[in-house]
């Protein structure tokens, strides 16, 4: 069949279909891709239903412990939780047109294609940005040359100094990002490190080859979690900040607990729309977010580059 003349920049499909673009099925491909969600508390998401919404962090107040004595007159305290602000002031979207006389020639079912390509872009944006802006928002003790709460003494690399990470050498950093954490009384559960491929490999290539040692044999998920060491669980993304140090590249490793970082984000709007300057339907969404480190004291930052 012959196709009908189009305007540039317009393509011709062979074939194509314009389901509804559903926002559940859009979040959860959202989620299954993104490493932001797996290392962040998204429990205060809520109702988000546009940008300029606010979400309401409660967080515990810190008990005073006394000492007791027989018949001792006790000290009651009135605490109350504090809050913590997060507003949804971040907005992503996307819009393509479908053409008439395309859908009507449709042989394939694109619009799933393109809402999965859809979530992998907005994965991409949003760690991206993400994983970038909150490198500075690691506590003081967490970050350096001398890390430690208490010891002070743990290089986990500075500017001019970034650490060369090796297959011998990579598990004793990764034990060094644990004690930083436990110096902060940091709990051990839902700990979280998030490395470049190379550094990645470098694990791989280490004492614990087989990945059943990890604690975890099944395989690498699409959000890059590759398994568990030292209560860690770790993940592999391309999109880590990497920083020109004189002649080598660094990369900012992310490091931490779950706590420490909040994220909320929702598929607000999910369009599909009468085209008024052609025969078509206009497909578009938004999806607004916005995340805060609530706890600076379980995020730190491993400095340093693969060799």
């Amino acid at each position: 069949m012959a196709s009908l003349g189009v305007n540039a920049p317009y393509l011709q499909l062979a074939g194509v279909t314009s389901p509804t673009i559903w926002s559940g099925k859009l979040l959860v491909k959202f989620y299954a891709a993104s490493v932001i969600p797996a290392i962040s508390n998204t429990e205060y998401e809520g109702e988000i239903s546009d940008y300029g919404d606010k979400v309401e962090i409660r967080t515990t107040p810190d008990i005073t412990i006394r000492d007791y004595t027989k018949n001792l007159t006790l000290t009651n305290e009135a605490r109350q939780p504090s809050l913590v602000e997060l507003e949804i002031n971040k907005g992503k979207y996307w819009s393509f047109i479908t053409d008439d006389v395309d859908v009507k020639q449709a042989n394939y079912d694109f619009v799933d294609d393109w809402t999965a390509d859809a979530a992998e872009q907005m994965k991409i944006t949003v760690d991206a940005e993400i994983l970038a802006a909150i490198n500075s928002d690691a506590h003081a003790d967490n970050v350096g040359a001398t890390a430690g709460a208490i010891s002070g003494d743990i290089d986990l690399g500075a500017t001019g100094a970034g650490i060369a990470l090796s297959k011998t050498n990579i598990l004793d950093y990764l034990v060094d990002t644990g004690t930083v954490l436990d110096e902060q009384n940091v709990p051990e559960s839902d700990r979280f490190i998030v490395m470049p491929p190379k550094v990645c490999a470098l694990v791989k290539k280490s004492d614990l080859r087989d990945a059943s040692l990890s604690g975890d044999g099944s395989s690498i998920l699409r959000n890059g979690r590759l398994g568990m060491i030292d209560r860690f669980t770790l993940y592999s993304s391309n999109l880590l900040e990497r920083v020109l140090d004189g002649v080598v590249y660094e990369t900012n490793m992310l490091f931490g607990h779950r706590s420490a970082l909040t994220f909320a984000g929702q598929f607000v709007k999910n369009e599909t729309l009468r085209a008024e300057s052609t025969f078509g339907n206009i497909n578009r969404g938004l999806k607004v977010y916005g995340y805060k480190v609530i706890k600076s004291e379980a995020l730190g930052v491993l400095y340093g580059h693969a060799t």
